[in-house]
């Protein structure tokens, strides 16, 4: 299964290019250079991969062969999920998932998947991914794209999430240019933190493990003029 517990997540995907619509400066500029473009559908791909291969060779074994070898879970602190994952028993049998939405950066290197899941015994929750593409330098010469998660986590609900008609898409702006850790804000209190972001620094996340043990996730993409988040990482904005 997801790893079930409570945790703020605070998911904030402002979007210029929105599943098919229209180029911005920078995204036209990439696309006449050559350059990588984003493309969510290729994590609607690796996704949708994911949930097959659990119910196919086991839910830990899935979990095991998607991870990057830096990815993190709550289990309950921040842990690496290699390490955390090594050895763990497939259980009988493996929740199952479906991706509603799939939000990216500019540049297609970062992506961020939220959907539903159901257990077995009948529980239900969400779940956050974030996947990201390795060896991203290697794209502009021709390499098979390579997702590999780097942050999961799953939260149960009271009642199941509603399903989407089909998977939204969604991808950062790409006018303008992010400023240096514009992103970041001081988190006090936190006992151990993860961070990560794309190159072009339009899609950010961070994972904080507080002090009495609370998590949260907050993600932000780059709207053209500013990162943009619901809430904060501080905890006392979290659900309790």
């Amino acid at each position: 299964m997801r790893l079930f517990a409570a945790i703020g997540i605070t998911l904030t995907l402002a979007a210029c290019v929105s599943g098919g619509g229209r180029m911005d400066d920078r995204e036209r500029y990439n696309r006449a250079a050559g350059k990588p473009v984003a493309n969510p559908s290729a994590v609607v791909k690796a996704e949708l991969s994911f949930a097959r291969l659990a119910q196919e060779k086991g839910q830990w074994t899935a979990f095991r062969e998607t991870a990057a070898d830096d990815a993190v879970m709550f289990v309950p602190g921040i842990s690496n999920a290699k390490q955390w994952l090594n050895g763990k028993v497939d259980p009988e049998s493996a929740v199952e998932w479906q991706p509603h939405k799939i939000s990216m950066s500019c540049d297609g290197s970062l992506a961020v998947s939220t959907g539903a899941w159901q257990a077995a015994n009948g529980s239900t929750g969400s779940f956050v991914t974030i996947w990201r593409l390795e060896n991203f330098d290697e794209r502009h010469r021709g390499k098979d794209q390579d997702w590999k998660w780097v942050f999961d986590h799953g939260t149960p609900l009271d009642a199941p999430l509603p399903a989407p008609d089909f998977i939204e898409t969604e991808v950062a702006t790409c006018t303008g240019k992010p400023p240096a850790n514009a992103n970041r804000i001081t988190i006090e209190k936190a006992m151990d933190k993860r961070s990560g972001g794309s190159p072009d620094g339009t899609l950010v996340w961070d994972a904080v493990q507080y002090s009495d043990g609370k998590p949260s996730i907050t993600m932000s993409a780059w709207d053209g003029e500013k990162m943009q988040r619901i809430g904060n990482a501080l905890k006392e904005d979290q659900p309790q």
